[in-house]
């Protein structure tokens, strides 16, 4: 059964929505990221996806205190990501209660870095987050249009211990109108031993069934709970089913 992993994006301490990656369009929740992280596990939620916007930005994590307070005070599994541009700053998201770090930028940019830090931290720890954009990676907060697509990258990082992969469609990010599913299903396919976490445009339980029967493994869901398309009460039933 496909694991659902809700995301939380911060800026400033507080949860926020940005449709296709754009500052400019900014919608702010109340609920905090503790809260919000609480509820998650209320509902039987395992693992949270967490991204530090302010970090993306300024390149170097800006909400580790933030992440400090949800690891120490829920038992969820936390993926974090956000500004994770040298060893110094990998180090403190791990050592501030991070289970997995996502690293994107670097990975395009300086890819023999990220493969050194692939083989010092482990698969098990380092995720790869590629961006797309049309067919391309983007890097920087989607600032960035790289050279790379995605397939380049696996290939580039599979044989350095590379086993977790979220790929996020930028032009389906935000916009509730249903994931790539052939991009996935695909990447999936050819590459079996490496697991792909579908990321940007789930709008529906619908969504999610169809990729489950699709065999993906993970998925996130971000809008679509903020925006009650989705609510914690069927995502807690579909949990109870598998």
């Amino acid at each position: 059964m496909i694991q659902i992993i809700p995301a939380i994006d911060i800026i400033e301490g507080k949860c926020v929505r940005l449709v296709q990656g754009d500052y400019s369009q900014k919608t702010t929740y109340t609920p905090t990221p503790l809260d919000m992280a609480k509820m998650f596990a209320a509902h039987g939620i395992k693992r949270i996806h967490i991204v530090d916007l302010d970090g993306a930005k300024a390149s170097s994590p800006c909400n580790l205190n933030t992440l400090e307070e949800i690891a120490s005070k829920t038992e969820l599994e936390i993926e974090w990501g956000g500004g994770i541009k040298s060893r110094e700053s990998l180090k403190s998201v791990l050592g501030s209660g991070a289970d997995y770090a996502i690293i994107g930028s670097i990975a395009a940019q300086k890819p023999h870095l990220f493969s050194h830090w692939l083989e010092e931290f482990g698969g098990e720890k380092i995720i790869l987050g590629a961006d797309i954009k049309g067919d391309k990676i983007s890097v920087n907060g989607w600032q960035e249009e790289t050279l790379y697509g995605i397939e380049d990258l696996v290939n580039m990082f599979t044989p350095h211990n590379l086993s977790q992969v979220i790929c996020t469609d930028i032009s389906k990010d935000g916009m509730l109108a249903g994931p790539a599913f052939e991009l996935y299903t695909t990447l999936q396919k050819k590459y079996r031993k490496v697991d792909f976490t579908v990321s940007g445009g789930i709008g529906s339980m619908g969504d999610i069934e169809k990729l489950d029967s699709l065999g993906m493994r993970k998925v996130i869901v971000g809008k679509a709970i903020y925006e009650n398309r989705i609510t914690l009460k069927q995502i807690e039933q579909w949990l109870q089913r598998g």
